[in-house]
C-alpha cells in the first residue's frame, strides 16, 4: 500500500519542515533546503514518514548529508521524547512477553510501520551536539542482539551534562521513555 499525502497536508509539512530547517540552520551547515525540499517532492513514501514523525512530536529535522549515498539524514529533534511515542516496550517480543498491563505497542514496531529507524546509541550522541535532549525522558536505542538476545534493551538520556546509556528489561516501559527515529531521503 503506498502512503501518500493530501495536498493541504503535503503543503503543511514542508511548510513546517523548512520553517525548522531556517530555525536551526546550524543542525545542517551548508546545506540548502531547496535540495531537500526537491529530494523530498520525488518520494511521497518518505514525506508520509516525515509527517509521521511530525505528528508523533518528534519534530524530525536535518541533522547531515550521507556523501556516500547523497541521502539527506533526518532526525527527531524534539526536546524531549516524542510524546506520541512514549510508554512503549522495546520490541514486538518483549510486548508478546508481558502476560499483564500490556502497552499499546513497541518501539520496534512503531518505526517500522512510519518507515523510520530508531536512532543508534551512536546517532543518539551525534544528536546531543545540536542541543540538549531528553533532559526529562528518555528514548530506547537500537540494541546490540547479544543483549537483546539476554532480555536486556538499551535507552539514552541526557543528565548532568552528559548523556548516558543504560539498560532496562526489553518488557519495560515508562511514561516517560519513547523513541527517537531517523530517516534518510
Amino acid at each position: 500500500m503506498k502512503k501518500k499525502l493530501s495536498p493541504e497536508q503535503h503543503a503543511d509539512l514542508l511548510k513546517t519542515l523548512k520553517d525548522r530547517f531556517e530555525k536551526n540552520m546550524d543542525r545542517h551547515k551548508g546545506l540548502e533546503w531547496a535540495q531537500i525540499q526537491a529530494k523530498l517532492e520525488k518520494d511521497e513514501t518518505k514525506l508520509w514518514s516525515l509527517d509521521d514523525m511530525e505528528i508523533s512530536g518528534g519534530e524530525p529535522d536535518v541533522v547531515g548529508y550521507d556523501q556516500k549515498t547523497g541521502e539527506f539524514i533526518f532526525y527527531d529533534c524534539s526536546p524531549e521524547s516524542p510524546k506520541g511515542r512514549r510508554s512503549i516496550c522495546y520490541d514486538p517480543e518483549a510486548l508478546e512477553s508481558r502476560k499483564e498491563h500490556k502497552p499499546a505497542d513497541s518501539a520496534i514496531d512503531m518505526a517500522a510501520d512510519m518507515g523510520i529507524e530508531i536512532l543508534t546509541e551512536e546517532e543518539y550522541r551525534e544528536l546531543q551536539k545540536f542541543g540538549k535532549f531528553d533532559a526529562k525522558t528518555s528514548s530506547w536505542v537500537k540494541t546490540p542482539a547479544d543483549i537483546r538476545k539476554a532480555g536486556g534493551a538499551l535507552f539514552c538520556d541526557w543528565r548532568y551534562g552528559h548523556v548516558f546509556t543504560y539498560h532496562n528489561g526489553a518488557e519495560s516501559y515508562y511514561a516517560a521513555r519513547g523513541f527517537r527515529g531517523s530517516l534518510r531521503v
